[in-house]
């Protein structure tokens, strides 16, 4: 997966849809939430289509959608 995929994911209210905006590879905050990560597990910052929000996926968390 890179930046500029679409995704799906799973969120409480169900699955939701966005875009990859960024892949991290060292560990980082992100909505005062800490998030461990490194070149073998990035996290990706996905952007939900629907809301504009932010959030931080490990990749087996995110289905790839078709473009």
């Amino acid at each position: 997966m890179k930046v500029g995929d679409r995704v799906s994911w799973g969120t409480p209210q169900g699955r939701t849809q966005g875009t990859i905006v960024e892949k991290r590879t060292a560990d980082f905050q992100l909505a005062k939430q800490k998030f461990t990560a490194s070149e073998d597990e990035p996290k990706f910052i996905v952007e939900s289509e629907k809301t504009g929000a932010r959030a931080a996926h490990a990749a087996s968390a995110l289905n790839q959608l078709k473009s």
